[in-house]
């Protein structure tokens, strides 16, 4: 059962809700459909929630005037964040995130997640944030060892992440150079790392 006492340790989820869909002919990927209707966008905010985050930031990019027309009611705490230089890529998304989090004076912290990963549930989420309460400031699910989604960085780290995030690297160069630091959560057994790139992986939706 997802843990949503996050009232303990603040966290703001982030949600990087911006690309294009390029090898989907164009299609943003926070307005693909899952079955029952729900926006690709819509599920994974709720999946943030119900795994604990406090609140929900939403980075969107490609397509952001339709996303925010199609959306139906968002939990109470999810913020919405126009990013025109999407196309940059996922890093300078996250710097658009983490930049928005800024002012968020309690969060303790920011649990990033793809949307076009349908297969990460509240539960993988719900174990990162539990890592981060034990006192880990850098936490990243991990799938047969190899590092994943979600990945938490704590306040202290954000500085560091936005100015070497670039192209679609995202915090990845940060988390190698402190390796050491970042501890892994094996979520395997409740979730899978398969992302939305092609029109053949849209079965995952189902």
């Amino acid at each position: 059962m997802a843990d949503t006492s996050a009232q303990r340790v603040p966290v703001a989820g982030l949600l990087l809700a911006a690309g294009g869909g390029r090898r989907l002919g164009g299609r943003p990927k926070a307005l693909l459909e899952c079955r029952g209707g729900d926006l690709l966008v819509e599920r994974a905010v709720r999946v943030m929630r119900e795994g604990g985050c406090a609140t929900v930031h939403v980075v969107l990019g490609a397509g952001a005037a339709e996303v925010r027309a199609r959306l139906g009611e968002l939990p109470p705490g999810t913020a919405l964040v126009d990013h025109p230089g999407w196309a940059e890529g996922m890093g300078s998304s996250l710097r658009a995130g983490l930049g928005a989090l800024a002012p968020v004076p309690d969060a303790t912290a920011a649990l990033v997640m793809l949307v076009d990963q349908p297969r990460i549930g509240a539960r993988a989420v719900a174990r990162v944030l539990a890592a981060h309460r034990g006192g880990a400031g850098l936490v990243a699910a991990a799938y047969g060892g190899e590092r994943g989604h979600p990945v938490l960085l704590g306040r202290e780290h954000w500085e560091g992440v936005a100015r070497t995030a670039t192209g679609d690297q995202g915090a990845r160069a940060y988390l190698r150079r402190h390796a050491d630091a970042v501890r892994l959560v094996e979520c395997s057994d409740v979730a899978a790392p398969d992302d939305i790139d092609t029109p053949g992986d849209l079965a995952l939706l189902e």
